[in-house]
């Protein structure tokens, strides 16, 4: 498996567990910074790498209404201030071939989201930007199917690729996991990435809906994922979800955090030995 090093931090089958967090998108500075300051503490008492995770700008809602954040300058500017003051590298998803330049120039991870995994030409510019990729597989793609993806990234000389579970379509509304996608897309000789909280959205209802998602199942989630050998987990925490402007019923509190995560090394300890 080829391992991807992030700034300090290497994913790979034979390191440890990592952690991609934050919210789902970027709302206040303030809020983006408490998180953030939680991260750092997290990552100092369990000893878990963390990678801080926020969208500048969410495409793909619900309504022309809601909020998609505060776009791609200004959520930028946010994200390079984290990386400064908390140290930690940064991600954020793309959507445009047009965004890709100047998001290179201060993400740390590109990644590119669900829906847009079979996008040729920002599969292509992404993978050409020379950043990490982290590739989201789509709902509706197999596993295996993500050699589609990987190949694209591949031809551009970036090898730096992570892989993410996220679910597959069951039925109209609801996303289910199958474990197994863990093991085969490492088989394609990339680490994978296991996100637990977008699993357990309720796609058309609005996530601030309590019916919008199910987050009691989110540790059952993690501790499967970690058991079936993913390189890192990607949990969405927010200081107080139902308060939040995007993914409001299946982000993690950041009061809940510690535990979870604490377990989530724990198993990775036993099973990544």
């Amino acid at each position: 498996m080829q391992d991807v090093r992030i700034g300090d931090i290497v994913i790979g089958a034979s390191r440890p567990l990592a952690l991609i967090a934050g919210p789902c998108v970027l709302e206040e500075e303030s809020t983006a910074f408490e998180i953030a300051r939680h991260l750092v503490s997290l990552k100092e008492k369990i000893g878990i790498p963390v990678i801080f995770k926020a969208s500048y700008e969410k495409d793909n809602r619900g309504s022309e209404k809601s909020y998609i954040g505060p776009g791609l300058s200004n959520g930028l500017a946010t994200l390079k201030k984290i990386r400064q003051e908390f140290g930690l590298p940064v991600l954020s998803d793309v959507h445009r071939v047009g965004d890709v330049d100047e998001a290179a120039a201060v993400l740390d991870v590109l990644q590119i989201p669900a829906y847009l995994c079979q996008q040729t030409s920002l599969v292509l510019k992404v993978g050409a930007a020379g950043k990490p990729v982290n590739v989201k597989k789509g709902q509706f793609i197999a596993p295996q199917g993500m050699s589609s993806a990987t190949g694209k990234i591949l031809s551009t000389g970036n090898n730096q690729i992570l892989l993410t579970e996220r679910g597959s379509c069951f039925g109209y509304n609801n996303l289910i996991t199958d474990i197994c996608a863990i093991p085969i897309m490492q088989s394609l000789g990339f680490p994978v990435v296991f996100d637990a909280t977008h699993i357990v959205r309720v796609y058309g209802v609005p996530s601030k809906d309590a019916h919008g998602g199910r987050p009691e199942f989110v540790p059952h989630l993690v501790r499967a994922g970690v058991a079936a050998g993913c390189d890192a987990l990607f949990i969405e925490c927010h200081p107080s979800p139902f308060e939040a402007k995007c993914d409001a019923a299946s982000m993690v509190p950041l009061a809940e955090m510690e535990g979870l995560v604490g377990q989530a090394v724990k198993i990775a300890n036993v099973v990544r030995t």
